[in-house]
């Protein structure tokens, strides 16, 4: 048995997730346009507005006692920090610098405090594999952009389009939010796209 597929997240408040819709389908245009799209041939899988977040840690599989053990170390690492603001600044194609984009992003600008939870909470679950790995892969702590995924490039879609035909998708934004809580989620793969359940909430009380 695999278990429950576990992430911290942080969960976008309704109005910040329905200005990210606008934005989607307007890039959404510019992709539909270049390829005569149909929502069976476009190039991009978009991510419904229900599951538009900011993914601070993914923890990969865990039983029902891993859950419990998680929800004690989010609750201290929670504590310890302060309520911040994410400052949304670019839509772009990500990751950054990547020759063949994967994803399309909306990004924030660096911050101090966003990258103190997340590598506070990185290193306080540590032994998870999966968070381990990442870990030991990335380092010490650096400034993290924060960014949430708009949607996924179909490799197989996109490298029909013709290289000059791919839409230019790099457009300033000015979109803030305060991140007062973080969130234990289980996600669950579904043909359709995953399923996100928030399994339980901390307040940043630091």
């Amino acid at each position: 048995m695999q278990g429950h597929r576990i992430f911290i997240a942080i969960n976008l408040p309704d109005n910040t997730k329905q200005k990210l819709t606008t934005y989607q389908k307007k890039i959404r245009g510019l992709f539909i346009s270049s390829v005569k799209g149909t929502p069976n041939n476009e190039p991009v899988r978009w991510t419904r507005k229900d599951n538009l977040h900011i993914t601070l840690n993914f923890i990969g599989y865990v039983n029902n006692d891993g859950i419990l053990e998680i929800f004690e170390i989010v609750k201290k690492v929670a504590s310890k920090h302060s309520p911040f603001l994410v400052n949304l600044n670019k839509i772009c194609y990500g990751p950054i610098n990547k020759k063949l984009p994967k994803m399309v992003w909306a990004i924030g600008k660096k911050s101090e405090k966003f990258a103190s939870l997340r590598d506070d909470l990185e290193k306080s679950l540590s032994d998870f594999p999966e968070v381990r790995q990442d870990l030991s892969t990335n380092g010490k702590q650096r400034k993290f952009s924060p960014h949430i995924t708009l949607g996924r490039i179909r490799q197989w879609e996109w490298r029909r389009i013709e290289p000059e035909e791919r839409p230019a998708v790099d457009e300033n934004i000015d979109l803030s939010f305060s991140v007062g809580s973080i969130e234990i989620m289980e996600s669950i793969l579904k043909r359709k796209g995953p399923e996100y359940t928030a399994l339980k909430g901390f307040s940043l009380s630091g």
